[in-house]
């Protein structure tokens, strides 16, 4: 894992939280509508962490985002699989 401040591994962490309760709700992944509105219940809560890690980030002088070792940090929890699950899958008719 990179070395990373504190805001931007939370910031990679709340994006992956986003990412894994949008696929969660993905209608063409869910399986019922109970689970998907449990998702979508919890992203509103995951979708303000992850502001106030982008917040933070911005008080602290961080105007910049340092694309190389937070895509490295991405790639190390598993960010690539966990991204694809809010996509729509390609499916041949």
């Amino acid at each position: 894992m990179p070395a990373l401040t504190r805001a931007e591994g939370e910031l990679v962490d709340c994006y992956l939280e986003v990412a894994d309760l949008l696929g969660r709700v993905n209608p063409a992944r869910c399986g019922d509508t109970y689970s998907a509105l449990r998702a979508a219940q919890a992203l509103v809560g995951r979708a303000e962490a992850l502001r106030a890690a982008l917040e933070r980030m911005y008080e602290r002088g961080e105007r910049e985002m340092h694309g190389a070792p937070l895509l490295r940090a991405l790639r190390v929890l598993d960010g690539e699989r966990r991204t694809r699950l809010p996509a729509i899958p390609c499916v041949r008719d």
